[in-house]
């Protein structure tokens, strides 16, 4: 499948900014089953610094806001080959050990209520993957899809407590769960074409796990599946923090607000 991106995201400032600087992992990586045709980045109100591959293996570019400014548009553009995986990804590749991907972090470190999640799925699986899935389904029956109740700082614990969150959420939730299963598992931000709309909120967030005998396999907990040609695969990390769309830190007192314009489709 050919896929389309177009992507705009724009700070507005209510003062001048002196100094500020994005990390932007707005990139899609090269691995089988996806292949960019074209991808471009255009900046109004600041520019790049440099462009760096981090641990994680992402693309990143530093991007600085232009002095005394107060207003910041980052522009992605690109078409992207994909191929029906049924998510699995393979292969181990990148600077980061297997082994790291079972550590907890402030975002995903499990609690009471994540144990009570694994104690409520049981253990009369077929097998690990089937665990999986099931995990994924009780996830979102748990703590269903709702904007607004979460942001960028809650935790997996935190979302299952409060019974409600997002995608990112819902990967962080699993990729704890995981873990504590003994998985290898990793958050993965990136776009998915939705069937009924062109024109979206907010990219996506899913889930890997890793199983002896296969690699990384993908999980789409909101939607309840594995990701197939319709997603486009950007950054990985530990969390959300290590595969944020973009991030960044600004100094002085001015009072930010986001937009972002967002279309995918074939």
């Amino acid at each position: 499948m050919r896929l389309s991106v177009k992507h705009s995201t724009s700070y507005h400032y209510d003062a001048p900014v002196d100094y500020g600087l994005q990390q932007v992992r707005l990139t899609p990586k090269e691995r089988e089953g996806q292949k960019m045709l074209q991808w471009d980045m255009a900046i109004e109100g600041g520019h790049k610094e440099l462009h760096f591959t981090d641990h994680h293996a992402n693309q990143v570019d530093l991007v600085s806001i232009d002095a005394g400014g107060e207003q910041l548009v980052i522009h992605i553009s690109g078409e992207v080959e994909t191929t029906d995986t049924a998510g699995v990804i393979g292969s181990h590749h990148g600077f980061m050990p297997l082994w790291l991907f079972r550590r907890h972090t402030p975002l995903t470190l499990p609690g009471p209520n994540i144990h009570a999640l694994l104690k409520a799925l049981g253990r009369e699986f077929g097998n690990d993957i089937a665990r999986a899935h099931a995990l994924s389904a009780l996830i979102v029956e748990r703590v269903p899809y709702a904007t607004g109740e979460t942001d960028a700082e809650t935790s997996a614990e935190q979302a299952v407590t409060a019974g409600s969150g997002v995608c990112q959420d819902h990967a962080q939730i699993f990729i704890t769960a995981m873990r504590l299963l003994g998985h290898p598992a990793r958050y993965i931000s990136g776009y998915l074409m939705m069937n009924d709309r062109i024109d979206q909120d907010a990219t996506h967030a899913w889930a890997e796990a890793w199983f002896d005998g296969i690699g990384w396999l993908g999980f789409d907990i909101s939607n309840g599946h594995s990701p197939d040609s319709r997603y486009i695969r950007v950054a990985s990390g530990l969390d959300y923090t290590d595969a944020a769309p973009v991030s960044g830190m600004r100094f002085g007192a001015a009072v930010e607000s986001m937009a972002v314009q967002l279309q995918v489709q074939q």
